[in-house]
């Protein structure tokens, strides 16, 4: 869901809600550039951090909350930025230093919002505004896209959307008395993951990756092996052809084969590697498992370079334990460092290009 998305939510329910949002951080600091929470008067949705510096921040967004009187007719587009030592004036041991935007949102602004989340796809679409308020955010979902930016912005978000720089949240320090603008996607990237089987692991397994940053499509041979209700954060597939579906994947896609059959998981092994364009292909099973599949796999006619993208067994190495909460926990670790590891060489790729051609 995209962060717009929540907000529109938050103000149908509640009529108006300030978004936090981390837009510099500097040294050791709680949260990452980009991590947001949504304040309203009584609650609040996700964090950015926790501890002093959440507390003081919720503090302060609650301040900007408009009376509900004038919720709908108001200011619009306000906004307000705090710096944050995280030291011992907030009795924090981080050391660094971090600044936050707040954004007020209200009933006023929601049928603008509403326009802006349907402009482009969640994770290709730019938003982009200045730090101080007054003017709305806009989006770009296209290098043609025009808008009446700061040349440095203008810059940045040409560069995202041709793929030359990697689409992070960024604060963009603009020309003199022009102030500074903040960029970030209208969804953070995640990365399609499909799950092979609906058995004790597979369930475990869904469960750990609820709040994590992929799309789950899970598998399986028949919609009663599925629980019921099914999780929200997932896609069932129910299908007799599951090396089908799994040779449809889209490319990048990360695999987890964990069926009730040996037979099965080598179709699907065999259906995904002569695709070729999966990022990461995990097997659940022991070593042994391994040498057998790699074997019979190498009699099928799969190439040495292809059968090393093959991992199994799964998880962490050393954490032990087949209990399928262990094996759950330890998967789901995996797959958070896979995708923070594509997402450094992809970042580093595009910042080689861009060196290149400066």
């Amino acid at each position: 869901m995209s962060w717009i998305a929540g907000v529109i939510r938050e103000v149908s329910e509640h009529g108006a809600v300030v978004r936090a949002t981390v837009v510099r951080a500097d040294g050791s600091t709680p949260r990452e550039v980009g991590a947001a929470m949504l304040v309203g008067a009584d609650h609040i949705v996700d964090t950015i951090g926790g501890g002093a510096l959440e507390l003081e921040a919720i503090v302060h967004a609650r301040g900007l909350l408009p009376e509900p009187a004038v919720a709908s007719g108001g200011e619009i587009w306000r906004r307000d930025e705090r710096d944050f030592a995280l030291g011992p004036s907030l009795g924090q041991c981080c050391g660094g230093s971090t600044r936050l935007l707040f954004e007020v949102f209200t009933a006023s602004e929601r049928p603008y919002l509403e326009a802006l989340a349907r402009i482009g796809g969640p994770e290709s679409t730019l938003v982009l505004r200045p730090l101080d308020g007054g003017r709305p955010p806009e989006a770009a979902s296209s290098p043609k896209t025009q808008g009446d930016w700061p040349l440095a912005v203008t810059r940045v978000v040409r560069d995202m959307l041709l793929d030359a720089r990697s689409r992070e949240p960024c604060l963009i320090r603009v020309g003199k008395g022009e102030g500074m603008w903040f960029l970030e996607p209208l969804a953070r990237r995640v990365v399609p993951l499909y799950i092979y089987g609906a058995g004790h692991v597979g369930r475990a397994l869904v469960r750990v990756l609820r709040d994590l940053p992929f799309t789950i499509t899970w598998a399986d041979i028949a919609a009663s092996r599925f629980p019921d209700p099914m999780p929200a954060h997932v896609r069932a597939q129910a299908t007799a052809n599951l090396p089908a579906l799994a040779a449809a994947a889209p490319v990048g896609a990360y695999h987890i084969v964990m069926t009730c059959s040996h037979a099965l998981d080598l179709a699907i092994c065999l259906a995904l590697l002569r695709q070729c364009d999966c990022a990461h292909l995990g097997l659940i099973g022991s070593a042994t498992k391994r040498r057998r599949f790699l074997k019979r796999l190498a009699e099928l006619g799969i190439a040495p370079a292809l059968l090393s993208r093959l991992t199994c067994p799964i998880g962490l190495p050393g954490l032990g334990g087949k209990e399928p909460a262990v094996i759950a926990v330890s998967v789901a670790a995996q797959l958070v460092q896979l995708a923070a590891a594509d997402r450094q060489r992809l970042g580093s790729a595009l910042s080689g290009a861009q060196d290149g051609r400066r």
